[in-house]
This record gives C-alpha cells, structure tokens and sequence, in this order.
C-alpha cells in the first residue's frame, strides 16, 4: 500500500539556506492539527535544518520543538488530580466545577465593562481544563513509549532499540503526534550524511538507519490505519568516481567520493490503507513520466530544465505542496492558495502531480 515519486532537482551542498521544508505551505493547504499545528526535530523557523520558503513563513504557526518522548509528554499537564482520582472521575469533577462556576458567574456583576467576555474566559477555561484531562488524563495518549505499536514486544521498535538509539525515539516521537492527528506536518533532520568518506559502508549504513526510521513512520500509519505522505530531502548530494566498495557493508557498490550539488533528487513516498496509491496515467510510459518528475542526463546530473523544481529548491516545495494537496484531489485550488506560485500554468501542473487522489477532503 505504499508507492512514491522522485524529483530530480539540485541543492546546494552543506547548508542550512536551501528553502526544501514545505510544512508552512501543507498548512495553509489545509493540514492541522488538534493539538499542535507544526512540529520539528529542531529549534529552527521551519523545524529543521533546510530552511523552508520565505513567503510561507507564518510566525504564528511556528513548528514546535519535538525530538524525544519527554517533549511530547510535556505538552499537556492533566494536573494533580488525575493522580488522585480515576481519569473519568477527575473528568466527572471538573465538568461539575464548570457547571457550578457557571451558575455562580452569572449571580456576579464583575463591574467590568466587559463583563460578559470575562465570564466567557473563565468558563472556557474550566471547559478546555476538563476536555485536556478527558483527551490526555491517560499517559498512553501521548507517550510514544507506552504505545504498544511502537514499542516492546509486538512493537516496531524493541525496547532496547528505543533505549539506545536517539534517531529511533525521534522519529517515534514525531510519528507519533502527526499520525494520530495531534499535530498536522512534522519535521525529522538526521545529520552526517555528508558521507564522502572514501568508501562505501559509512553511507550505506547510514542510509539504512534513515531508511528504517521511515519505514517506521509507514509501519505504524498502517498500524493506525491512516494515510500518510513522507517527504525526504537532502542539502545537496554526493557522487562516485567510479570505485567499487568490495566490503560486506559496501555491498560492491559505487565509493562516495566528493560533493556534487548537480546529482541531486529528493522523494516523497505515500501510504494509502484502502490500497496502492495509483500513478497517473493510461499506459506504463505515462505513469513513468508522473513517477519521476523531471529526469537525469547521461551524465547522472539533473537536467535544470525537465521540471520547475530541477534548478529552483523554492519551486521543489512547491510542487510537494502541489502532490499534497492533489492526494485530495484539490490542486486545483492551488493557484488560489499561492498566487505568486512559479509552476506555471495548469497543464503543466499536472505533468507535475504524481498520483490520482487517496483521500476526499482536506485530511491532517
């Protein structure tokens, strides 16, 4: 139930300023949250490392700082009561606190001239008091470690694995919120993959390590049973001069052997638990040609005028936001959302898109 989409398209090499993070522009396309709005595994404007558009920024929806269980379990404090009293009882409580609160408030002239909206506060605070215990008053709601899907015996991570691996609880901390609806787009930097080592292994395994936090991310979108879009990115790239790794972990493949911004694509992958996200197209040949958006030249460097995005990492971010929002079949509304858009006119939209809609509506 899983397929995606590659975008051949160059970045600069080892820099934080290439505008790759597209949240801020899955917001305004309609995903969001009901506890957060955008989370990221750095303290950063767009949440990680690549910075994101400019003209997206919205300061008000700044991503929240998010890169192990802890920060999650903080978001929320139920209070004392819960430990006194069952979750449903504290509930019970505090509903009756408002309802009395209520009738009191409305005995009492504040002599304030706006009465009526200091009573209205203070009774909306009772309420979001009672909904925050009923929502959250059970630790397993929020802490990835107690989820029985992501760690422990049926869980995808071992518990020793979750213990001694940071990237492992940043990653389950992340899926965690985005999946189940808490936040609406998050953001996972993993560092040191600037691995033009002289070998092979070094970035094979680090690969893997990033390949297994993402099929984590699918693993428990399927588990939960949702949908799920994944982005990943890359500031910049490295290349082979032709040299074969011989060793186990080298697996006789191409040595990293430099920088090389020209060799550059990133990927998106899409899970759809109703069944295998379908390219478009009528024929093999036209969904080839939505599968990969843009394309190589012989040499194995993009070719800068196959697409928008091959020489333009603000126009990258946009046509992610375009395939997001296609998944719901409303990239139609995309000109409307992002006016001063540079991806031309809608024909070529849709040789942008990759996939035919998984989902009706907006879905966070």
């Amino acid at each position: 139930n899983v397929n995606g989409a590659v975008i051949p398209a160059r970045s600069e090499n080892d820099t934080g300023n290439n505008p790759h993070n597209p949240m801020y522009g899955v917001n305004k396309a309609g995903s969001d949250g009901s506890l957060l709005t955008l989370i990221g595994s750095r303290n950063t404007n767009s949440g990680g490392n690549s910075m994101s558009p400019t003209s997206m920024i919205d300061a008000a929806k700044r991503p929240t700082k998010i890169d192990r269980p802890s920060d999650v379990t903080g978001l929320v404090d139920t209070g004392d009561l819960i430990g006194l009293l069952s979750q449903q009882d504290s509930v019970t409580v505090m509903e009756s606190i408002q309802r009395i609160s209520a009738m009191k408030l409305g005995k009492v002239n504040t002599q304030i001239t706006t009465d009526d909206v200091l009573k209205d506060l203070v009774n909306c605070g009772y309420v979001k008091s009672a909904d925050i215990a009923d929502r959250f008053g059970d630790p397993s709601t929020l802490n990835p470690e107690l989820d029985a899907d992501i760690v422990g015996e049926s869980g995808i991570f071992t518990q020793d694995e979750f213990d001694g691996d940071a990237e492992y609880r940043k990653t389950a901390s992340t899926m965690k919120l985005v999946i189940n609806g808490f936040a609406g787009a998050g953001t996972i930097t993993m560092g040191g993959f600037d691995y033009h080592t002289g070998n092979r292994s070094t970035g094979e395994s680090r690969d893997l390590r990033a390949g297994r936090c993402m099929g984590a991310c699918l693993e428990y979108a399927a588990r939960v049973g949702v949908p799920l879009m994944m982005y990943v990115c890359s500031d910049g790239s490295v290349a082979s001069n032709g040299m074969v790794d011989e060793s186990e972990d080298g697996r006789g493949k191409g040595v990293w052997s430099g920088d090389n911004s020209s060799t550059a694509s990133s990927f998106f992958l899409v899970y759809n638990p109703a069944g295998t996200p379908q390219l478009i197209g009528a024929t093999p040949d036209a969904q080839a040609q939505h599968q990969q958006i843009g394309y190589m030249r012989s040499d194995a460097s993009v070719e800068t005028a196959s697409s928008p995005a091959a020489n333009n990492v603000n126009l990258l971010a946009e046509t992610v936001i375009l395939n997001y929002m296609a998944l719901h079949g409303e990239q139609g509304k995309f000109a409307d959302l992002f006016p001063s858009h540079g991806l031309g006119n809608s024909a070529l939209m849709d040789s942008l898109t990759a996939f035919e809609p998984i989902v009706s509506g907006t879905y966070s």
